[in-house]
């Protein structure tokens, strides 16, 4: 089969690996359909994030089942599925308390397509097949109606923009919600999460970047749209989400915190950034940082999507599989990459 491996920044080559085979009972196959490249990847072939290669690219999508174990329950062959990125038995005590993406029974940051940094052993979706350890605890039905490309994100970056609004917004009904984006970040989780925030009722939404095509964006998914710089305080908002990746997005999403409220950072930093400590401690605020739990997520990103909420909104290309190399050597976006079922 084929497998595409990223060497390094805007440098990516298709490979013959050998087809991944059942190795339990709880396992399954699975030929990826809709795979979208995470924030994560985009920094990777652009040079920003240092993800040394070769590895296999891929690790958001929704998947046609092809085989399955003997005693997986919960799917069956041509049925589609989303694919959590992180590998999760769902039966050790972390899973079962929804912490899936630290799962006890694998080495921590155990995902696919994420090279050493998440295991070599797990390949990734950019590939003709691909082994799910235990379907019955990752996979997760796609709903009926609902168009793969849209979702195709829902193994990582949508679940990881839920949990930066969807808990707070459950505590805090009608809430106001800044989320503050930015050129060093990401393209999509914060739209993600402005999307999410007014498909959940929040009161006021707004969306702070500096990139007209995000700001057009965040206006379509029904934000209020913010232009500039993250200056030191932008309102006052009981919750807050960084997804930025500049340190001043982060500061300005703190300081824009009301007291009591949350601020949730999504972005992922290299080096230490200093924060406001004491007024965040007067104000009582609490600050959220980590990596997502995606399994736990993906249903709650599915309701959002049954009643309304659009992620197709965010994507800025689809292309066919034959065409990820050229494609993906300088990626900017969004960009969700297909193939055919093996049902089709």
């Amino acid at each position: 089969m084929r497998s595409l491996l990223l060497d390094g920044p805007g440098a990516l080559h298709w490979e013959d690996a050998p087809e991944p085979v059942l190795t339990s009972p709880t396992a399954a196959l699975v030929r990826p359909l809709a795979v979208a490249t995470c924030d994560l990847d985009v920094g990777v072939l652009t040079g920003r994030y240092p993800l040394p290669g070769p590895y296999p690219l891929g690790h958001e999508g929704v998947a046609e089942v092809v085989e399955v174990g003997d005693q997986v329950t919960s799917a069956r062959p041509a049925d589609r599925v989303i694919v959590p990125f992180q590998i999760s038995c769902g039966e050790c005590g972390p899973c079962l308390q929804g912490r899936t993406g630290n799962c006890a029974e694998y080495p921590m940051m155990s995902t696919y397509g994420l090279g050493r940094l998440g295991g070599l052993r797990w390949g990734g979706f950019l590939a003709d097949l691909v082994a799910v350890p235990h379907a019955d605890a990752m996979l997760v039905p796609l709903p009926a109606g609902v168009d793969p490309v849209a979702v195709a994100s829902a193994s990582d970056n949508l679940p990881d923009a839920w949990r930066t609004v969807g808990p707070w917004l459950a505590e805090a009904p009608g809430a106001d919600v800044l989320v503050v984006g930015g050129d060093a970040g990401s393209w999509s989780i914060g739209l993600y999460a402005a999307g999410m925030a007014v498909a959940l009722g929040a009161g006021r939404v707004v969306y702070l970047d500096q990139d007209p095509e995000r700001l057009k964006v965040a206006e379509a998914l029904g934000a209020t749209p913010m232009s500039g710089p993250p200056p030191r305080k932008a309102g006052a908002f009981p919750i807050t989400v960084d997804a930025s990746g500049d340190p001043d997005g982060l500061r300005c999403a703190v300081h824009s915190t009301a007291p009591d409220g949350t601020c949730t950072c999504s972005s992922l930093y290299t080096a230490d950034v200093a924060l406001p400590l004491l007024a965040m401690y007067s104000r009582g605020l609490t600050f959220r940082i980590g990596r997502v739990h995606a399994r736990a997520c993906v249903p709650a990103v599915l309701e959002l999507v049954g009643v309304g909420f659009d992620p197709s909104l965010v994507t800025t290309a689809v292309v066919s599989f034959d065409d990820a190399v050229q494609a993906l050597r300088a990626p900017a976006g969004k960009t969700v990459l297909t193939q055919p079922a093996r049902s089709a």
